[in-house]
């Protein structure tokens, strides 16, 4: 239109050149501000020493109009001179947009700079027009369909002009009303169990779901379409969709027209095209078979599950398409299984990004994936799983990159996050009885880049010292032999904690040898030498004086103004043998696989003391809704008895329970068998067992904090080993028994900081024990922390 109108401006002129044909001897422009004459030129499809005429002229116009660069154009002759008199669109000086909230006005910037509507850029009345064409389409998908967009703009100096875009988003339609037409074999609220979109309902103000968006309502019809097709019925159809809109903009009205078809029977099953493996280990993995029901679901499975396989022998591109034929008459299916293996894939090299303070010696040697093998999709993601569960590894994300020029080889690129290797920390303290305390932790899991674990535990006080280290090479060897040795000391001369008054002093040695028999299962294998010195008085307990007094090489040792100290002194040597089996996706807050460990440990006979001890443990993650939740199960059972002349277990040797790694709700170490002065003497047999719930999180926290609603229940016993007795004096016994067993019930947080790992919970408790004036009750504590080693 507006080149008609300027067309009709220029018939004058160009008629007068029409009387006689000229040959262009100059040209000149007439009216530029920012645009250079040479930019004019080169778009005029017209050179000095042309011969023109209005054809030519109006070639010429229309040329310049499509640049988008003038307003106005105007071609006339001043002798053998062409003038092209232009009048400039403005330029943008700024633009803003105002009011959006939906949408981020980053997102928006960069698409609206790549239509032109940006400062410093051309100003088009027509691409503005777009823009909030564009806009209202994107509310109206969000379902605000009373939003209001109006654009102002100012005309500034130098022929520029302010654009601004306001927005006003107004309220998000609600849906009134879902009607699905034609539903005859289902009730309603069942097909739409699974629906994203609702009407209003009481948990509408946290999910949101009653609110309208395009997206959503074909997320629904795809439902809808799956939910059919999933129970045989093969020619379901949706016929039409109806979007009614309330006159003020609010309300929605949703009517959906089906046509369910008919049942279909799956009559047979065939699989065309390439069979790169035996076609029988294809077969396998069908799951629909012939006879069953007709299922969409179980065919797009049977797809997945064969083109897995097949990826996993190198042919990662690998298209299998399962299509059915109806026979309407009949009702029955005929499913063919279409394959294109392509060609096999393989491996050019494998590298690792994101990550410079690990030798890449230490992340190569966990490879499942080799280079210059064919790519196993199988390999990689053991790869994968094999890095995240390393202790200094917070995330990873693989990326198969084809060569270009190669269609048969990729690379292979680990993304890694790196997080804190290891915990740290440090302090100076006093107190009335210890006096000046000073102590230190540092475990590192990557010391030095080498993928190696050291830890020193130190901790100094007037009667308690402790001193450890420890190093662990998780690849002695190549084969992957881990080797753990370590050195502790501890004298402790007077208990402060929750046990009653014992002192020992003790040192030992450990070496430690771990073998793996499988891509999951380690035997272990070590030794611990241990000499203890063990003391007790008057003021020790019942338990603590008999056991001192009758195991290892006991002493009476008077210091004066009579105090007088019975003690024991022994060497032992335990031999430790275990297996674990571990397919868990991380060693830190997994969410999928098993771990299970047994461990057997046992004084050699000849040592002073002899006793052995049995520990099993089982974790499992079952992924549900999703796999956005996940049911963690936990079971720890233990058992130790003393051997040969030994009375009992050591006291350091025994089980206690409760507390946040046990029982929870109940007061740390205090389930189980009570000694003469009621605190915690710890048990021989453990049981417990954890039941979380764990909840999802957002993605950016899900690696360092983990929130869960548990069920815990277990205890501590005795079988009989020591001697116990209520408060009167009687004797008293705490052999296993389930109905002595606590539970509780509640929600637990942990957090990965870099002082180790914070957990936090409020339990409550469902079957304490009061007590009374003879037995010992259940010691509580609803809210509980603790900070515990993660790595």
């Amino acid at each position: 239109m507006r080149q008609t109108v300027f067309a009709l401006l220029l018939m004058a002129p160009l008629t007068s050149m029409a009387a006689g044909e000229f040959v262009v001897r100059d040209m000149r422009v007439e009216g530029l501000q920012r645009i250079s004459e040479g930019t004019v030129f080169n778009y005029l499809p017209i050179n000095v020493g042309d011969t023109v005429d209005n054809i030519r002229i109006g070639e010429a116009i229309r040329t310049l109009y499509g640049q988008n660069l003038f307003n106005d154009i105007e071609m006339r002759r001043d002798g053998d001179t062409l003038v092209v008199a232009v009048r400039e669109r403005p330029s943008i000086e700024s633009f803003t947009i105002e009011g959006n909230k939906d949408i981020k006005t980053e997102d928006l910037m960069d698409s609206l700079r790549s239509v032109g509507l940006a400062r410093g850029r051309t100003f088009d009345r027509s691409v503005l027009d777009n823009v909030e064409m564009f806009l209202r389409d994107q509310y109206y998908d969000r379902g605000k369909y009373g939003v209001a967009i109006e654009s102002d703009i100012q005309d500034r100096p130098n022929n520029t002009v302010r654009v601004k875009i306001d927005v006003k988003e107004g309220d998000r339609a609600k849906i009134r009303q879902v009607n699905i037409i034609g539903d005859d074999s289902f009730d309603e609220d069942e097909i739409r169990a699974d629906f994203e979109l609702d009407t209003a309902n009481w948990l509408s103000w946290i999910r949101q779901d009653d609110r309208y968006a395009k997206e959503a309502l074909e997320g629904d019809l795809e439902t809808l379409r799956s939910f059919y097709m999933d129970r045989g019925y093969a020619d379901f159809e949706v016929e039409s969709t109806q979007v009614a809109i309330s006159p003020n903009k609010k309300d929605i009205f949703l009517t959906i027209n089906i046509d369910e078809g008919e049942v279909y029977t799956i009559s047979e099953v065939k699989l065309v095209g390439e069979m790169a493996i035996d076609e029988a280990l294809l077969r396998r993995l069908v799951l629909a078979q012939p006879g069953s029901i007709f299922n969409q679901y179980l065919l797009t499975q049977s797809a997945d599950a064969m083109s897995f396989r097949l990826g996993a022998e190198g042919y990662a591109n690998a298209e299998i398409e399962p299509v059915p034929e109806l026979d309407h008459e009949n009702k029955e299916a005929a499913i063919t299984f279409y394959i294109n293996p392509q060609n096999r894939v393989y491996v050019r090299n494998i590298n690792f990004r994101g990550v410079d303070q690990v030798d890449d010696e230490v992340l190569r040697r966990e490879m499942r994936q080799f280079e210059g093998s064919f790519l196993s999709n199988l390999l990689v993601d053991r790869s994968k799983i094999r890095l995240q569960r390393l202790p200094y590894v917070e995330n990873v994300q693989v990326e198969n990159s084809p060569v270009p020029g190669s269609p048969d080889l990729v690379d292979v690129n680990f993304d890694i996050e790196y997080r804190m290797p290891g915990q740290f920390s440090g302090g100076v303290g006093y107190s009335e009885s210890q006096k000046v305390m000073l102590n230190g932790s540092v475990v590192h899991t990557n010391f030095l880049g080498s993928g190696n674990r050291v830890a020193i535990d130190l901790n100094s006080g007037r009667y308690q010292k402790l001193y450890s280290i420890s190093h662990t090479d998780p690849y002695r060897t190549m084969d992957g032999v881990r080797r753990t040795v370590g050195i502790n000391y501890r004298d402790i001369t007077q208990f402060t904690s929750a046990a009653s008054d014992f002192s020992t002093t003790s040192a030992g040695a450990t070496i430690d040898y771990g073998y793996p028999i499988s891509e999951y299962q380690t035997l272990s294998f070590g030794a611990t030498f241990q000499h203890s010195e063990l003391l007790s008085s008057a003021n020790s307990t019942q338990q603590s004086q008999d056991w001192v007094a009758n195991n290892g090489n006991p002493f009476i040792e008077n210091i004066g103004s009579g105090l007088v100290f019975t003690g024991t002194e022994f060497d032992t040597v335990e031999l430790i043998a275990g297996w674990t089996y571990d397919s868990r996706n991380r060693a830190l807050f997994a969410n999928r696989g098993t771990r299970q460990q047994f461990f057997l440990s046992m004084a050699v006979p000849g040592s002073d003391v002899e006793f052995y001890q049995a520990r099993y443990s089982f974790t499992k993650y079952f992924p549900l809704w999703s796999n956005k939740w996940t049911l963690r199960l936990n079971t720890e059972l233990g058992i130790g008895e003393a051997m040969g002349d030994t009375t009992a277990l050591p006291p350091y040797k025994q089980f206690y329970g409760g507390g946040p790694q046990s029982v929870r709700g109940f007061k740390e170490s205090y389930l189980g068998p009570r000694d003469s002065f009621g605190r915690p003497y710890g048990g021989n047999v453990l049981v417990a067992s954890q039941v979380e719930l764990i909840l999802p999180l957002p993605e950016k926290f899900a690696s360092q904090a983990r929130a869960s609603l548990f069920y815990d229940i277990g205890n501590v016993f005795n079988t009989g080993e020591v001697s116990f007795t209520d408060k009167l004096g009687a004797p008293i016994e705490y052999k296993p028994d389930f109905d002595d067993l606590r539970a509780s019930v509640g929600v637990g947080v942990q957090w990965l900081a870099p002082l180790g790992l914070f957990r936090f919970s409020y339990a409550y408790p469902l079957n304490p024990y009061s007590g009374n004036d003879r037995y010992f009750g259940d010691e509580l504590e609803r809210f509980q922390f603790s900070i515990g080693q993660a790595f």
